[in-house]
């Protein structure tokens, strides 16, 4: 099978309008970055806008030393035992803010923009916007009269720098303005900080060089230089901005600094452009960054049919969607756009940070929820990633929650008086301690564990021994620490967790009887079913990470003993699993959170092959949680579930209502629906959250490819419509896989190759009877049909499966 399934359209996003939300345009934006610098395109042909966002630059936050308020634990204990539980469950965030605490965590803010005025001849004509996914580059174009204008952009891999070119064709000449600027803020311009902020700002310019900064609330400074390089024509500056009058090509670098000195900086950042400037074009330029950014877009592929390429727009796959079915092109584009924001939003370098809420096109001062969100929303970010072969980008997620470990021992100690650590919910650089002071987040203890799950699963993908040992176990025995200390035991020797919270829901015995909406009522609860389970799945991978390292002996027997203390999920009287182990607390099925189907999905403990009644139970609490209380990111998590329970058609349907409810032109993905369309949460506004985004390439390949440390699934959830495709180059946790399929035709060929000696067990579609094996050792599995025991062997050739479904 081919590296890489190439396409003229296949990796491209067009669009035939501009951006057109009111006033906040940059969500409508298309979207370029290396990882570290992010560049937001939008605008019209007149006037364009290009706003610049780094990792680094984050304001407004304000840490506060954390009180110990560690004896309010039994406080809270006591009044839970009394069930006193709406009591209960404020005595922690009361006792913070009875001491006058008021952390507030940061905000990501824009850098600066690129503001582009052009002169318009004639009414516009053949206006469109393209990106190309397989290189960055953007792209905006059409004819003004007979003349044919258009402009290009892409945010360097190589050189750390935007490269923008605007161009006339047919004897057209480029004529315009062009500066850096402070961007303008919808919602912050009247507030004390914003009018700081921009008293700060000081630009300036000459013939060729344009230079902009402003001071941050740390005292540092951040800024750019932008070298304007045209063809002809003739160039002035004047108040800050260059103009360019009949020019036949401008080609603009600008590159940024943060936590700077403004005029050392742009004496500097002057010094590199005029270097890049001097020796290579647009297109040498693009050729650099293009091998770079090339092999990590390319390094997963995926055809969905055989069609040939899909000429139709963003908007006109979006309405073709609305019809109720998402098109294949747009399924497929959003799994490859997913990926494309990945990689342009994050990297391994230092200067990156882990990918955010909205990666590195955020428009605002004070965005909404624009912080790492440990309960669901930075887990979801990076679940695709190891299988998508883009493992290399996570370890920035380990090295951003490693920065925080004093927070997070200080927090454990403080807030409950225990070793380990504590993960609030959200942090932002350099703010790990409490921010969110309300019941529903202060009193989640699950953040570290959960967390723990991709330390173990980077351990499995890459077989790193020395990340095992330095920093993946050291992680795991803090987060299990923090348990050893905050468990009791019941009257029956078991764990009792409390207080214990289920992301972020309420119990339905809790809820206002007035009916009266209220966000989180009383969320405190005893023995949360994702608590017990992420503590379970802790347990079990310490002892596996234990044994692979030749641990102590003595370690291990202690946690398996406190395994055997766990006590089991309950199943409630309509066959659903329920939320909360234990019986005081109901289910409330009107929640967006999935939380409670953990050990199903993201976890492995629930399987139909290990307890096929029990997975049963999960199932029948999916089906019961009510599509109108649904997220954008919650509609891809529950499309996750459905791939593992097996039931692709369920799974593709929430990815089809996730694009009539979530989704923008730029197929960026929303928080909510706001129009009251029934659908998703009826919240009145609409926070871009690119979570979604990244939940849905998941759900696709949970659907074609599901990989445990002991089996690997090929196409378990294949819905109805995918008659035909293919992949390559899909991971499992020691080797890649490559297949391809034809339901109609009865076809099916896969290609597993080991990076490491393996022996697994691989499931074949049920619709696959009889197949030929060409390779290394397999033999039937005692799970029954379709299951197959392989032995792979590194350096060895592909074993390649060859199957014919059974006919009827």
């Amino acid at each position: 099978m081919p590296e890489h399934m190439d396409g003229l359209h296949r990796d491209k996003l067009v669009m035939n309008y501009p951006a057109s939300w009111w006033r906040n345009m940059w969500r409508e934006a298309l979207p370029s970055g290396n990882g570290i610098l992010g560049a937001s395109v939008f605008g019209g042909v007149q006037e364009e806008t290009v706003l610049l966002n780094h990792a680094r630059l984050w304001h407004w936050g304000r840490k506060d030393e954390l009180p110990d308020v560690s004896d309010t634990l039994a406080q809270t204990r006591r009044l839970m035992d009394e069930e006193r539980y709406s009591e209960a469950s404020w005595q922690l965030a009361d006792a913070l803010k009875g001491r006058g605490y008021e952390t507030r965590l940061a905000s990501r803010f824009p850098l600066a923009a690129i503001k582009l005025v052009m002169p318009c001849g004639s009414a516009f004509r053949q206006y469109s916007r393209t990106l190309d996914m397989d290189s960055g580059e953007i792209t905006v174009g059409w004819l003004d009269g007979a003349h044919r204008y258009q402009r290009k952009l892409f945010v360097s891999r190589a050189d750390d720098a935007v490269v923008y070119e605007i161009e006339g064709r047919d004897e057209a000449v480029v004529t315009g303005e062009i500066g850096l600027i402070l961007h303008p803020s919808d919602r912050w311009a009247d507030t004390p900080e914003f009018k700081e902020l921009e008293r700060s700002v000081e630009t300036g310019a000459d013939e060729a060089y344009a230079w902009y900064a402003g001071t941050n609330d740390d005292g540092n400074d951040f800024g750019a230089v932008m070298r304007v390089i045209p063809e002809g024509g003739r160039v002035e500056a004047a108040e800050g901005m260059i103009r360019i009058e009949g020019a036949r090509r401008v080609q603009v670098l600008v590159k940024v600094f943060v936590l700077g000195e403004r005029s050392r900086d742009w004496a500097r950042l002057k010094l590199e452009l005029a270097e890049l400037a001097a020796c290579t074009s647009y297109e040498q330029l693009l050729e650099r960054h293009t091998a770079l950014h090339r092999p990590l877009y390319r390094s997963a592929s995926l055809i969905l049919d055989d069609e040939q390429e899909d000429l139709r727009s963003n908007e006109r796959l979006l309405l073709d969607a609305y019809e109720g079915e998402a098109p294949l092109a747009l399924v497929r584009k959003m799994w490859a756009y997913g990926r494309y924001l990945f990689l342009s939003g994050t990297a391994a370098a230092e200067e990156a940070e882990p990918f955010g809420l909205y990666g590195l096109w955020g428009g605002d001062y004070r965005l909404v929820w624009s912080h790492n969100m440990a309960n669901e929303n930075i887990q979801m970010m990076y679940w695709h990633a190891h299988v998508g072969g883009l493992g290399e980008l996570v370890p920035t997620l380990f090295r951003y929650y490693e920065g925080l470990m004093d927070d997070f021992r200080d927090n454990a100690r403080k807030l409950y008086g225990c070793r380990g650590i504590y993960i609030p919910a959200g942090s932002t650089p350099g703010i790990g301690v409490p921010n969110q002071i309300v019941p529903v987040i202060l009193n989640w203890t699950g953040a570290a564990g959960w967390l723990a799950r991709h330390y173990d699963e980077h351990f499995r993908f890459t077989g790193d021994l020395r990340f095992l040992q330095e920093m993946a176990i050291p992680f795991m025995r803090e987060a299990l620490q923090f348990y050893e200390d905050f468990l009791v035991t019941d009257e029956d020797g078991l764990y009792k967790m409390y207080p214990s919270v289920s992301p972020e829901n309420t119990p339905l015995n809790f809820m206002p009887m007035d009916g009266k909406p209220l966000a989180h009522p009383m969320p405190t609860a005893i023995n949360a079913t994702m608590d017990v389970a992420i503590l379970k799945e802790l347990l079990q991978h310490l002892i596996e990470a234990n044994r692979t390292i030749d641990g102590y002996h003595e370690d291990a027997q202690k946690w398996s003993r406190m395994l055997e203390r766990l006590p089991t999920y309950r199943v409630n009287k309509d066959g659903a699993v329920c939320e909360w182990i234990h019986p005081a607390f109901e289910d409330r099925y009107a929640h967006r959170h999935l939380s409670h189907l953990y050990p199903v999905f993201p976890g492995h403990e629930v399987t139909r092959e290990s307890n096929r009644s029990l997975f049963g139970a999960f199932e029948s609490a999916v089906r019961r949680r009510e599509i109108g209380a649904q997220s954008g990111w919650s509609l891809a998590h529950m499309a996750s579930i459905y791939a593992r329970l097996d039931d692709g058609d369920s799974s593709l349907d929430c990815l089809n209502i996730l694009s009539r409810s979530s989704l923008l032109p730029n197929l960026f993905t929303l928080h909510n629906d706001w129009r009251g369309m029934g659908v998703s949460m009826n919240m009145p506004t609409a926070p871009v959250q690119l979570d979604a985004n990244m939940g849905w390439v998941n759900a696709v390949q949970e659907m074609l490819l599901q990989v445990s440390p002991s089996l690997v699934k090929l196409l378990p959830a294949l819905p109805g419509r995918w008659k035909r495709g293919r992949l390559a180059d899909w991971r499992f946790h020691t080797g890649k896989v490559s297949l391809e399929w034809d339901r109609e035709a009865g076809k099916f060929q896969a290609e597993l190759i080991a990076d490491r000696d393996t022996d697994t067990v691989v499931k074949l579609p049920d619709w696959v009877r009889s197949c030929t094996i060409c390779g290394e050792e397999m033999q039937p599995s005692p799970f029954g049909p379709s299951y197959y025991t392989l032995r792979l062997k590194s350096g060895s050739p592909p074993v390649i499966i060859k199957a014919v479904p059974y006919k009827s």
